[in-house]
């Protein structure tokens, strides 16, 4: 076992794969299943997620990306993803692998994570997202649940044909409530949709995420320099490389950071600063399935630069954290756990066994890098 203040980690003694039953990947998501990984060195383990993983793709992390991390020898995570190098990029995959070595290196040292990553906030407001309703009524329903649950900051899914009348008929009930727009690459460069996006414009919004498809930074970067309201990105950036090709192009004016997407912490914390340097606005969002991905998304948003609601499920959500305590806003506040090393959160040893598919428990190769233990 690692002591805190002894030599860094060069070797993970061992490494777990729990495949989590598929129903907890949420609608639409097939066959595929969230996987939780624990690097464990000694008494002291790390954990991370991967939203959601097809057979293939369990396949490709028992035989590929968890051996290429059991051989690799590191002293701090910010060396992890080195051991990825000469493999497909798998941005989920990576990431899940990175932020359990940030949990465990941050364990080691009874540091919390949040600190780790050079995080300063105690608490940050909460944000959350509101699916695509059925009516204009329903829709103010659901957000009076939501402000009556403490959230101030609204995310609200839009497409051609439901899009300002929405935001509108929420502006009427709640004149207040911060709102900004997903429209989850819905919309084109059609007269017929730039007018619908102006007329987003004209409401006030904090940002309009994601207007066009992911590989058109043309069009991000013409509807940027016309409109007040910040253009956002989310699904265009899989990579640090993308988004400093988007910053070049000036094709946003705000970024929705998710760990998972662009290949985990050691990423997504360079992601916010160069976002911050670009003078975008920063919030992280997230599409983990269960509390240790939330978490790790808790302390990525205390870092000074994300400045805007870190998403957070709603009241009402459904799904079980497996985690103890669980990761939600209470009042529309996400408390960052600062008392606690690591993420702060800890697998709940009696939801986790009933929640499990399958469970993979991989060795690491029996030699001792340098500084090794």
């Amino acid at each position: 076992m690692t002591h805190a203040g002894a030599v860094a980690l060069t070797r993970i003694v061992e490494l777990e794969l729990v495949r989590l039953r598929p129903s907890l990947a949420g609608r639409g998501a097939g066959g595929a299943a969230p996987v939780l990984v624990r690097v464990c060195d000694g008494e002291v383990s790390g954990w991370g997620e991967i939203p959601s993983v097809t057979p293939d793709r369990w396949d490709a992390l028992a035989e590929v990306f968890a051996p290429a991390l059991l051989g690799h020898s590191w002293r701090r995570p910010t060396e992890v993803v080195d051991a990825f190098a000469d493999l497909p990029w798998d941005p989920a995959l990576v990431g899940a692998l990175d932020t359990a070595c940030w949990d465990l290196w941050s364990r080691q040292r009874s540091t919390p994570l949040a600190h780790a990553l050079g995080g300063s906030r105690t608490a940050l407001t909460a944000g959350v997202t509101l699916a695509r309703q059925v009516t204009l009524e329903s829709v103010v329903t659901e957000v009076n649940r939501q402000v009556g649950a403490g959230f101030r900051r609204i995310r609200l899914e839009v497409e051609p044909g439901w899009d300002s009348d929405v935001v509108r008929a929420v502006q009427g009930s709640f004149p207040f409530l911060v709102l900004q727009v997903d429209a989850g690459g819905r919309y084109s460069e059609s007269p017929e949709d730039l007018d619908a996006l102006r007329a987003l414009d004209a409401t006030g919004l904090v940002a309009i995420e994601d207007p066009f498809a992911p590989d058109d930074l043309g069009a991000y970067a013409r509807l940027t320099s016309e409109l007040r309201t910040p253009v956002a990105l989310h699904r265009s950036l899989t990579s640090l490389e993308d988004l400093g090709e988007a910053i070049r192009a000036e094709a946003a004016g705000a970024v929705n950071i998710d760990p998972s997407r662009l290949g985990g912490l050691t990423a997504a914390r360079r992601a916010v600063d160069l976002a911050v340097d670009a003078g975008w606005q920063v919030w992280c969002g997230s599409s983990a399935r269960t509390g240790v991905g939330r978490a790790a998304t808790v302390a990525l948003a205390s870092l000074a630069g994300a400045t805007l609601p870190v998403e957070m499920p709603g009241a009402g959500a459904r799904g079980r954290d497996l985690v103890v305590p669980p990761v939600r806003a209470h009042d529309g506040v996400v408390p960052v756990p600062l008392t606690e090393s690591g993420l702060g959160h800890e697998p709940d040893p009696t939801a986790l066994p009933g929640s499990t598919a399958r469970t993979l428990l991989l060795d690491a190769p029996r030699t001792t890098g340098p500084g090794g233990h």
